[in-house]
């Protein structure tokens, strides 16, 4: 039974996992973290948590293990690897990815954590670092209602739009969904206030316009304002949105789908990382589309 008394290990703590690992901490949860840059995670320990060396040491000690790292070559390490979290991990400890990654992956640590008597839910979220900051992010889920019901509690300090989307693999499925709209609607947003510019308007005052409208959406209210303020800084990473693109077109083809406005934005982004941006927030597409 989840509690405040429940110890949850935190493992990845970058621009959204420090947040979310945060809101745990000011929810009055034990949290135990490990980090491959150990400063990275200061500000956390500074608040309580306690500071694990290894991810085995951590898998050891935690009730919950919650993963938010880079890439699927990062979450296979965490879980797979040497000391990782599965030869680790205590008989009825519940390990939640909340790192964007492919299904099949998904699918695989669910089997595996099954066979040692672990529960396992991918839940990839979307929000960017202001959901994070917030604990507003939508968290998409994949795994067993019982599990779900079960991490409810937890889920509810981290997002407000939680929704168990079927088995495993289906919140990851669910997050590719997220990202193939959000590609081309990120070339849209740009292109509107590039087209604003050349028109002669002030770009902030149609921005107020257009985004309460049938344009509306996230990178339109959020990202469009900063694109005029030139704050290129990261609440989403370029090179993370390749890697999440990346995996969106690989499922899409083994699907046998076509997805043009996907293709186009991911090859316009490997443009963009190529030109030095990959450590650049995703609207700094606005600087490859201006030229």
């Amino acid at each position: 039974m989840i509690s405040k008394d429940t110890k949850i290990g935190f493992i990845g703590t970058g621009v959204m996992g420090k947040s979310m690992a945060r809101n745990l901490q000011m929810a009055g949860y034990q949290i135990n973290v490990y980090t491959r840059t150990k400063e990275k995670a200061k500000e956390l320990i500074g608040l309580g948590a306690d500071w694990k060396n290894t991810v085995a040491e951590l898998a050891r000690d935690s009730e919950v293990i919650i993963t938010m790292v880079g890439y699927p070559s990062d979450v296979e390490e965490v879980y797979f690897g040497e000391n990782g979290i599965l030869d680790n991990a205590k008989i009825g400890t519940f390990v939640i990815d909340m790192t964007t990654s492919k299904p099949s992956l998904a699918k695989e640590i669910y089997a595996a954590a099954t066979d040692k008597q672990i529960f396992s839910l991918d839940a990839p979220v979307s929000g960017g670092d202001t959901g994070a900051q917030s604990g507003k992010l939508a968290i998409m889920v994949g795994g067993d209602q019982k599990a779900f019901d079960e991490l409810l509690p937890i889920f509810t300090v981290i997002g407000e739009n939680i929704i168990l989307q079927g088995g495993p693999g289906a919140g990851q499925h669910t997050k590719l969904a997220n990202q193939i709209t959000i590609a081309s609607n990120m070339v849209g947003v740009c292109e509107a206030i590039i087209y604003a510019k050349k028109a002669g308007l002030n770009p902030g005052r149609v921005l107020d316009s257009i985004s309460t409208g049938a344009a509306a959406s996230f990178s339109l209210s959020n990202l469009g304002p900063r694109m005029l303020k030139r704050d290129f800084a990261p609440g989403f990473y370029v090179k993370h949105f390749i890697k999440d693109m990346t995996i969106a077109l690989e499922s899409a083809k083994e699907m046998g789908l076509a997805t043009p406005g996907l293709s186009l934005s991911l090859e316009l982004y490997k443009e963009l990382a190529e030109k030095g941006e990959n450590d650049s927030g995703t609207q700094a597409l606005i600087k490859l589309l201006e030229r």
